[in-house]
């Protein structure tokens, strides 16, 4: 379900931040991938979105990785980037998308890697994803190096600071408590979730409770099915769902308001009352 015009119209009248999640099927053509990631974006700016997050491996989308991952891959001033950054600079948005990072040897693996596009179209910051998916039957770390530990990789649009993590992080509540404690009001979490029992359940309840717990806005743009499982989100920092869809490809917005943020850390002051140091394991 999406929210109707009227409330996202009432958002940008109350002055907030809009943010956009697109909601789509990528697929193995990165050139087809950013013509319809563009449609999107555009239809989020028309919303009064300036910023719009699209899913991990937007770049390139298949049901388990392999070579054809390693073939296709791309340094940061690649091709696919520079698309992403045309597209943020003609429509005037901060562009959050998944691509496939050459890996760091240049040999047989790859990194999955979030890139964050200005309105000037310049990279802004990227993230490289650290917990890779060896789960429910599948092993990332086959195809994938995983990303160093480094200081959260944050940005910061009209005063509102967004922090980046990607699919399996959500996972690992120290880590997106890593980057709500370094100063991130909402958390920007791209995905491609792959769908079986129990995963949009479990997907829904932890974007919550890291919302909840961690007292952020939560953006949350996961794959259309087939090979994602959708229910892309906005939520607020009391976990309160602002904008869902189910399966289907689709835009939601809605407006991320600081002195609601405030509002609510003064009610619950849980980043406030923490007695314990998150750290680094090897």
């Amino acid at each position: 379900m999406q929210l109707d015009s009227s409330e996202t119209n009432q958002t940008s009248a109350l002055g907030e931040l809009d943010v956009a999640v697109v909601q789509f099927a990528p697929g193995t053509d990165p050139t087809a991938n950013l013509s319809a990631l563009r449609e999107h974006v555009g239809a989020a700016r028309e919303r009064g979105a300036r910023v719009v997050v699209a899913p991990e491996y937007s770049m390139f989308a298949v049901t388990r990785l392999d070579e054809r991952v390693v073939a296709v891959a791309e340094p940061l001033t690649g091709p696919f980037v520079a698309g992403l950054g045309a597209i943020a600079r003609e429509f005037g948005v901060h562009l959050v998308a998944g691509m496939v990072e050459r890996g760091a040897s240049g040999g047989d693996r790859i990194r999955n890697t979030l890139v964050v596009l200005g309105p000037d179209g310049d990279l802004v910051t990227a993230y490289r994803k650290v917990h890779l998916y060896d789960a429910f039957g599948f092993v990332e770390s086959e195809m994938v190096e995983a990303g160093t530990i480094e200081p959260p990789a944050l940005f910061t649009v009209a005063d509102v600071t967004f922090g980046l993590q990607t699919c399996f992080d959500l996972r690992f509540p120290e880590g997106i408590r890593r980057v709500a404690a370094a100063g991130a009001q909402v958390l920007v979490l791209p995905a491609q979730w792959i769908p079986g029992p129990g995963k949009v359940d479990q997907w829904t309840t932890l974007l919550r409770a890291r919302a909840i717990e961690n007292t952020v806005y939560v953006a949350a743009a996961d794959q259309a099915a087939p090979l994602g499982a959708g229910a892309s989100m906005i939520i607020d920092p009391t976990g309160a769902v602002l904008a869902e869809l189910g399966g289907e490809t689709g835009v939601l917005s809605a407006g991320v308001d600081l002195a609601r943020l405030a509002e609510v850390r003064t009610t619950n002051p849980s980043l406030a009352l923490r007695r314990f140091a998150i750290a680094e394991s090897s």
